[in-house]
């Protein structure tokens, strides 16, 4: 199976151009106030009816290689679209060594997985697809189940022009996951003008997060909370899972991952790159003691000195990143 997922990787690649994109808008998916245009490849457009067949397709278990997991499987709505696992389970239950981030807002990734070895939203859909400790399928089989469902064959023709393929089917699932936008929370709607969204609490703890002395914006920045790159915080003295090392070789990138999103954070527990923290109180715990030894820590990860109170303040204000709108939006949903 990891032949056959590296073998797809380069079918991808050859007849894909995945870093082509044009910046622009879909009228009925708008980017919220704050939000830069959404990241389109321009040969694979957004369109009414691609959201539509990727929906459908995000949560068919058939897809994967015993018809027992979906995209929906790991990334759950009322989660964020995260799991609620440490790890999560692929295909006959296996199991690997990382955690199934929350897909939020990830047409502003710019790289993709924890180590960012997928350039586009397309070829971590493929990547998942083919993985042996996840769907474990391959392009056949989709292609093969797809064909023989006469539902499938006429959305495909419809949004595609072409009968169903595995290339199709997973240009309509990122385009799915384009969409999964999320901008209303309680802080968004603060940032506005409503000085009422926010509380004491939730307002002392923005300030902290964004002052000098907890350094917490500097990684996670911009309108999506993340610098989209790469660090290590000093979770574990070492590192069995070696993270942006396998994608560059370089020794410098041991036990460094991609910095997550904070938006809806209080729903997509357990935390880090291997779900090794179950709570935000733990989070901020890591963070305030200065995290624990290792040659790549970030130098900005040091002891905080924050009172019990401060932390408090602190989960109060990622707490107010939950959008309730996002999690409960029936386009979204299940069909």
């Amino acid at each position: 199976m990891a032949l056959t997922a590296a073998l797809a990787a380069g079918w991808w690649s050859c007849v894909d151009h995945p870093g082509t994109t044009s910046d622009i808008t879909v009228s009925d998916y708008p980017v919220p106030e704050g939000f830069p245009p959404i990241p389109i490849p321009r040969d694979n457009p957004i369109t009414s009816e691609k959201i539509a067949l990727g929906r459908l397709l995000f949560y068919d278990d058939r897809l994967s290689r015993n018809g027992d997991l979906s995209c929906a499987s790991c990334h759950r709505q009322s989660h964020a679209f995260a799991d609620t696992l440490a790890v999560s389970r692929g295909s006959d239950s296996e199991t690997g060594l990382r955690n199934a981030p929350a897909i939020v807002n990830i047409a502003y990734s710019g790289a993709w997985f924890w180590d960012g070895r997928a350039r586009s939203i397309e070829e971590q859909i493929l990547g998942a697809l083919t993985s042996p400790i996840e769907m474990a399928s391959d392009t056949a089989q989709v292609a093969q189940l797809l064909a023989h469902d006469e539902h499938y064959r006429q959305l495909f023709l419809q949004v595609f022009g072409t009968a169903p393929s595995a290339r199709d089917a997973i240009r309509a699932l990122a385009t799915f996951c384009r969409v999964l936008i999320s901008g209303n929370s309680r802080y968004d709607r603060y940032r506005r003008g409503d000085s009422s969204a926010l509380s004491g609490a939730e307002k002392r703890g923005m300030a902290l997060f964004f002052s000098s002395r907890t350094g917490c914006s500097g990684c996670h920045s911009g309108p999506n909370f993340t610098d989209n790159a790469f660090h290590s915080i000093g979770i574990h003295t070492h590192y069995y899972d070696r993270g942006r090392y396998y994608v560059t070789g370089n020794e410098g990138d041991i036990g460094k991952f991609r910095t997550p999103t904070l938006r809806n954070v209080a729903l997509t527990a357990p935390y880090m790159n291997d779900g090794t923290l179950a709570t935000l109180d733990e989070v901020l715990e890591h963070y305030n003691t200065g995290g624990k030894p290792f040659v790549n820590k970030d130098p900005r990860i040091r002891p905080l000195g924050l009172t019990r109170q401060e932390l408090a303040d602190l989960r109060a204000f990622l707490q107010a990143l939950t959008d309730s709108a996002f999690i409960t939006n029936p386009a979204f949903a299940q069909p």
